[in-house]
């Protein structure tokens, strides 16, 4: 194995390689910066261009695309209250406050060295012990899969710390939301009222730019102020987090990482739950946790490390074996493919020298993140210095184009507009609109795994104790309701 690193190396050093992997870096942060044009967007569109290139050379490429598109929709939460992707949502309620407060600067800084540490880790996962972590994965059945989205879904308690009624009130109404569509399962369709748009159910895209970005429009013109409420007249902030701010971060980092390599690994989970997973933890675990959402740097380090960790750990399972961690990776399966790869053993052996320099491009590519990223820092702050009558349009007109490239279809588009009506709303009656984005990603996964797993055991769901890991997750999510209402009632008397 150690040969096959150092050709690894070697490869990744050919000025061939090299330039494209800058070039994947480069497009994927943004790809990912662009309001609903998502990582697997961006893999999906590129892998007809690596067809006729080297193997070596085309899956560099998709490597870095994949690494820098995770990172990018960072850029756009914290500076425009827009994630880029999904996997952004929980980097924006921290960051976009810190833009507030005119600390861009800071918060890019902070998301950028995070992404790249959180990235770096999942590689170095990926490298040296692929093999054992991809079959541990196969241990995550249906009943595993279920019980990881509800542990998910309990995060929407230490959101809503402010009040809970108004979180569970958000939470109850994504989840009705995931209703609409076909049953995965069963195939039933459910209150499309006629309009095969819907067959799908509510993509995640357009409910997401109108929760956010379109409300943040409405906003912006209601307000009439020249400039955006969070922007000074000069923004001066420091792009590199002092020792200080590094020394408080670097826990999470390293917990982050692991946990976000963990879930990569998990079939179906992806970066929107490596990201809330990683947030949810490092809240709990903070002395301050009533500084979540409001501005904390470990906030942003959490969700980011979370989240780029796991790019790698999710080619854990599709490089060994032939299992997609999530939908990205399942887009790279395709690109492996068409360059006669097939994931299993062979992968590490015959195609040894391909693999590892796949491998170790990741590496490269989360440097260059980290260089254009801090590098790019103050080239993108500039954004939340345009005046409100210029950002209100052309977050509108973004939005518009994200929802209407997801599937070249107008009807998203409205779907969009009726979000962006429902966060603006929200918003002036200060319910949370996180809750729902989060029953929109995790809801489909619940259901879907627990009709799987009642057709397992033949609905006798009591089975699920006999399974070890089962029992773990189970603990864990009697856990989180403990401690969430336990937070929630120590802020109330904090309040009093």
């Amino acid at each position: 194995m150690f040969s096959l690193i150092l050709i690894g190396i070697n490869n990744v050093f050919h000025l061939n390689n090299l330039i494209f992997i800058i070039l994947g870096t480069v497009l994927g942060i943004l790809i990912g910066a662009a309001p609903g044009l998502t990582a697997t967007m961006g893999v999906a569109l590129l892998i007809p261009i690596t067809f006729k290139m080297d193997p070596s050379a085309g899956l560099c490429m998709l490597g870095a695309i994949y690494c820098g598109a995770i990172y990018g929709g960072s850029i756009s939460a914290i500076l425009i209250h827009t994630p880029g992707t999904s996997a952004s949502v929980a980097t924006m309620w921290d960051g976009y406050e810190l833009t507030k407060k005119g600390l861009p600067g800071k918060a890019l800084g902070i998301s950028t060295i995070s992404s790249f540490f959180g990235g770096e880790f999942s590689a170095l996962c990926l490298l040296l012990i692929a093999p054992p972590l991809a079959m541990f994965s196969l241990r995550f059945g249906p009943p595993e899969r279920f019980l990881l989205a509800v542990f998910g879904l309990t995060i929407i308690i230490t959101l809503s710390s402010k009040s809970l009624l108004k979180g569970l009130i958000s939470g109850f109404f994504g989840l009705l939301i995931t209703t609409t569509g076909m049953q995965l399962v069963t195939g039933d369709i459910r209150f499309t009222f006629n309009q095969t748009s819907l067959i799908s159910g509510i993509p995640l895209i357009p409910a997401l730019i109108g929760l956010f970005s379109i409300s943040e429009a409405l906003i912006l013109i209601e307000t009439k102020k020249a400039k955006i409420q969070r922007v000074k007249t000069n923004i001066k902030d420091r792009i590199l987090p002092t020792l200080k701010d590094f020394k408080r971060i670097q826990t999470t980092i390293l917990s982050s990482s692991i946990i976000g390599t963990i879930v990569g690994i998990i079939p179906g989970a992806g970066t929107s739950i490596g990201s809330y997973v990683s947030y949810d933890q490092a809240k709990r675990v903070s002395k301050n946790p009533e500084q979540f959402g409001k501005g904390t740097i470990v906030g942003i380090a959490a969700s980011e490390a979370g989240n780029n960790a796991v790019t790698g750990g999710s080619l854990i399972p599709l490089l060994t074996l032939s299992i997609p961690g999530n939908a990205v990776s399942a887009v790279f399966l395709g690109g492996l493919l068409i360059h006669g790869l097939v994931p299993g053993p062979e992968l590490f052996t015959n195609y040894g020298p391909i693999t590892y320099t796949l491998m170790v491009s990741l590496f490269l590519s989360n440097l260059c993140l980290l260089i254009f990223g801090l590098a790019g820092a103050k080239i993108f702050c500039k954004v939340v210095k345009a005046p409100a009558d210029i950002l209100a349009p052309l977050i509108i007109i973004l939005g518009t184009i994200g929802s209407y490239s997801l599937t070249n279809d107008i009807f998203h588009v409205y779907l969009m507009f009726v979000f962006g009506l429902i966060g603006y709303i929200m918003r002036k009656y200060d319910f949370p609109a996180v809750p729902i984005v989060l029953a929109i990603v995790l809801g489909p996964i619940a259901e879907s795994e627990l009709l799987r797993t009642l057709l397992l055991f033949k609905g006798k769901m009591y089975t699920i104790l006999m399974r070890p890991i089962c029992i773990i997750l189970i603990g864990l999510i009697i856990l989180s309701f403990v401690t969430s209402f336990m937070q929630i009632r120590k802020d109330k008397k904090k309040t009093i």
